[in-house]
């Protein structure tokens, strides 16, 4: 353990009682309810004015205007449209905040007055509705909220804070684009980085977290399966790619259920399979788009590797030479998984109960989506944590509950998060977090 260290965690240790004095949380209660206001205004001029990943030059504009107004040292344009900014409020923790900005490829049905009526061009060149479905603009209000409030209260706590509004999380470029150009030239690397993400399934006012494992690495699988075309009113004389690729899709089924230890998470979907052009040839080859997620590298390699033999033996099995064998390739980068920092987790979900209540702050079970927020750890070196942020009227919640129906998730058309206790209670638990981890 370093020297750096011992004296950071010695010093954060002496003051977390002052960081979470009544007067101190107080303080921040009081100015996020004098912020709401234009906090709401924002969250509904977000929403309204969505952009797809790499796209978000205006989103962008916003964040950084909002951060060189506090008086941050700002740099635009990092990794497509990433925004950093850089406060230096004399010697202490460094610690990194961070949103994403981007929206996704979706028809709003909320029937919100201030749902989106926007429109754009995706990364195939098709025009298509888009929609903060994912609820990145609660994320930028959050952080922008943050933002003006340890301004406010800059006399209570020593240290550099940098803020991180990251573009392309969705197509999990983002992270990886702003750190291979500069993030950390720019600014200093953090001893601690904290992130939220909204729940389409909390209550609107409660927090979850989960120490470890909270969500799933992502790799992005590209399969292309080859045959021998011909007429379909002879398929003896073809061997159909078609059906090779049906009895692929199965057997990949297999790799969770017979090859991975049941007690790790794992996921095969095929998202996307395109062959053919009418109905009666039969194609030379299918393309096959899949989608894998885990939580450690061995057994990532186990679905990988798995996929690789299920394919090629089946495709000897039908009869194709080797010159005619699936070909597979990976989408880089990967996505890492996010492994929250237990320690850092504790601490902040201490200060959470605290503030909230014990019945506000829920230990959630992990999730296979993936968030390239994990890439802030820069390779374990840096404590993360990203916690819950619930979205939903309470009534809502227990109304579902007792019919047995799912509410509508993330990423789809329906999702309708309340903004008003979301917004307050995700500045509330942000602001308090980053004065418990500066130690003032």
């Amino acid at each position: 353990m370093n020297t750096r260290f011992l004296l950071l965690f010695f010093f954060g240790y002496i003051h977390i009682v002052n960081a979470q004095t009544p007067q101190v949380v107080k303080s921040v209660q009081d100015i996020s309810q004098s912020l709401y206001p234009t906090l709401d205004k924002l969250y509904k001029d977000l929403h309204q004015h969505p952009e797809l990943s790499l796209q978000e030059e205006k989103t962008a504009a916003k964040m950084a205007s909002e951060l060189k107004a506090l008086g941050f040292q700002v740099k635009e344009k990092m990794g497509a449209h990433g925004v950093v900014g850089v406060f230096k409020n004399g010697t202490g923790p460094t610690v990194l905040i961070r949103t994403d900005m981007d929206a996704l490829p979706l028809e709003e049905k909320t029937g919100l007055p201030y749902a989106s009526r926007a429109k754009g061009i995706n990364a195939a060149g098709n025009e298509t509705s888009i929609m903060h479905a994912c609820g990145h603009d609660v994320h930028m209000t959050v952080f922008v909220g943050t933002a003006r409030t340890l301004m406010q209260m800059k006399d209570k706590w020593k240290g550099t804070l940098v803020m991180v509004a990251q573009s392309a999380e969705e197509n999990g470029l983002g992270a990886d684009l702003m750190l291979k150009a500069g993030l950390f030239d720019f600014a200093p690397t953090p001893d601690y980085a904290i992130a939220l993400h909204d729940n389409s399934f909390l209550p609107a006012g409660t927090i979850g977290y989960r120490e470890g494992a909270f969500m799933a690495s992502v790799d992005m699988m590209d399969l292309t399966v080859f045959g021998e075309g011909g007429h379909g009113a002879a398929p003896h004389t073809t061997i159909d790619p078609v059906v090779l690729s049906a009895q692929m899709v199965m057997a990949f089924q297999t790799i969770v259920s017979r090859s991975i230890n049941p007690i790790d998470p794992a996921v095969v979907t095929v998202g996307s399979i395109h062959g053919g052009t009418v109905h009666n040839i039969t194609p030379d080859e299918v393309k096959m788009q899949l989608t894998l997620r885990s939580y450690s590298p061995e057994v990532r390699e186990k679905i990988i590797s798995g996929i690789r033999r299920i394919s090629t033996n089946l495709a000897r099995s039908a009869g194709l030479p080797d010159t005619k064998l699936p070909v597979f390739s990976i989408r880089e980068p990967q996505t890492p998984a996010t492994i929250n920092d237990p320690a850092l987790t504790r601490r902040l979900m201490g200060i959470f109960r605290s503030t909230f209540g014990e019945g506000k702050v829920v230990e959630m079970e992990p999730y296979m989506v993936g968030e390239d927020f994990s890439r802030f750890d820069m390779g374990k070196k840096v404590p993360i944590c990203m916690f819950w942020l619930g979205t939903i009227p309470e009534q809502k919640v227990q109304e579902a509950k007792a019919k047995g129906e799912q509410l509508p998730s993330l990423h789809s058309p329906y999702f309708a998060p309340l903004p008003e206790p979301t917004i307050k209670t995700g500045v509330t638990a942000m602001s308090l977090a980053a004065l418990n981890l500066f130690g003032r």
